[in-house]
């Protein structure tokens, strides 16, 4: 179980992203994060690994506070929190094993992973993870050579190899069409339901978000205005809505954002 508590972040320019912020998240939840572009979404998932550190608050995993832990602590600490971007965030001119395997580093020396000394055991579960993501075929190309919905993928097979108990995606999905989305969801709803990995994902389309939450939070402006589960999504009612994204958002069809001003 992961627990927020009263968690704030204020940027060096006097941006304050997320505000008192509380909420916990059960083992094997798929939590879904809406909210207009800046209303703190990414903020929050990346304080949760310490990739932002927060200002004030407590962020509590298995009885630790990560926003209190040493730097020293951090490298195992973030072990079990893999992560998926939304533009990847892949060395493109290496190729998919490569970036696959630097899923591993928080497990090996610094001078072996320069030199690329991964053990063979590490190899096999990266040539599995390689397999279990439909990339066999992709083992010894360049990440540039691969489409976006493929180099997604392979941002999930580097995130399986650090062993994680949750998968922090960070709208990992904006940069693809609708049928690319599904498949990338389809995937982490897998780890979600066959692994038991904890999800915690920001997604943008409502239509996603019904199909895939089982629980949901709605920032706005750095607070929760929001929450609720997968059947409270269903029937989500038009003010809920308007208090999530604003007084002049619509609901769209699928496929596009949940309002026109959601963008960028």
């Amino acid at each position: 179980m992961i627990e927020i508590k009263n968690l704030s972040k204020t940027y060096a320019d006097g941006t304050q992203a997320l505000k008192d912020v509380s909420f916990t998240v059960e083992d094997g939840q798929f939590l879904v994060v809406i909210g207009l572009s800046g209303s703190g979404k990414s903020t929050l998932l990346r304080c949760i690994n310490r990739l932002v550190e927060p200002t004030e608050g407590q962020i509590i995993w298995n009885g630790t506070d990560i926003a209190a832990a040493e730097i020293a602590d951090l490298r195992k600490i973030r072990r079990s929190f893999g992560m998926i971007f939304q533009h990847f965030n892949l060395v493109k001119r290496s190729t998919v094993l490569t970036n696959v395997m630097a899923g591993r580093l928080g497990y090996v020396s610094t001078a072996k992973s320069i030199f690329h000394r991964f053990p063979k055991g590490d190899r096999d579960m990266a040539a599995a993870a390689i397999e279990r993501l439909g990339l066999t075929d992709q083992t010894n190309k360049l990440a540039r050579e691969l489409s976006g919905g493929q180099q997604q993928r392979v941002g999930i097979a580097r995130a399986l190899m650090q062993e994680p108990q949750v998968i922090l995606a960070d709208e990992p999905v904006a940069s693809l069409d609708p049928v690319l989305a599904h498949t990338i969801l389809g995937y982490l709803e897998q780890l979600n339901q066959e692994d038991g990995m904890t999800v915690i994902c920001s997604l943008h389309y409502l239509d996603l978000i019904q199909r895939y939450a089982s629980h949901v939070i709605g920032l706005r402006d750095g607070r929760i205005v929001w929450q609720g589960d997968s059947a409270a999504i269903q029937t989500m009612t038009d003010k809920e809505f308007k208090d999530i994204y604003g007084e002049e958002a619509e609901r769209v069809s699928a496929g596009r954002s949940a309002t026109e001003a959601d963008r960028g």
